[in-house]
């Protein structure tokens, strides 16, 4: 026999600002900013970096966006959900992809100090320098969407795949 238990979860919370409404000049110059970043890149290896940079800003409608974008383009669950834990699920990804997690972490978290020659030269080392721009930009391009985004309390769970802008 099932009892049928009613969950009650925490109220979603209410959006500060709708920046694209009160700014709208630069929020399309952000959306083409992020078109300009992603060109070139791996569809799926760029969602992974998205995905861990927006983990440690702490900005949840860009992991929410960015994991189901990344699950649109391909990308398995395992690989998403092993993201918060990468050195630790190393196993789970290429050589290419630790190096762009790596680079991501290091650029996301500079109060920790700059960007380490290692973590730069392993990078440079699976990144052709276009490609490895292209990284860089893009990497620079999701902390500012996460930084709109938590500061503006956009709410997870209400994006669709593959609607950008």
């Amino acid at each position: 026999m099932t009892t049928e238990e009613t969950v009650h979860y925490a109220p979603e919370r209410t959006p500060r600002l709708q920046l694209a409404e009160h700014a709208p000049e630069v929020y399309k110059a952000m959306v083409r900013l992020d078109a300009a970043a992603r060109k070139g890149l791996d569809p799926k290896l760029l969602e992974l970096v998205k995905i861990r940079a927006s983990q440690i800003n702490h900005c949840a409608f860009c992991v929410d966006m960015h994991s189901k974008d990344a699950l649109a383009a391909g990308e398995s669950v395992e690989r998403i959900i092993q993201l918060s834990a990468w050195e630790e699920s190393e196993h789970f990804y290429t050589g290419k992809e630790l190096a762009a997690l790596g680079l991501t972490e290091a650029v996301t978290v500079l109060t920790d100090g700059f960007v380490p020659d290692e973590v730069y030269e392993r990078a440079a080392k699976h990144f052709e320098e276009a490609e490895l721009a292209q990284l860089i930009s893009a990497i620079a391009v999701i902390n500012a969407w996460n930084r709109i985004g938590v500061t503006c309390r956009m709410a997870p769970g209400h994006y669709e795949p593959g609607r950008h802008g």
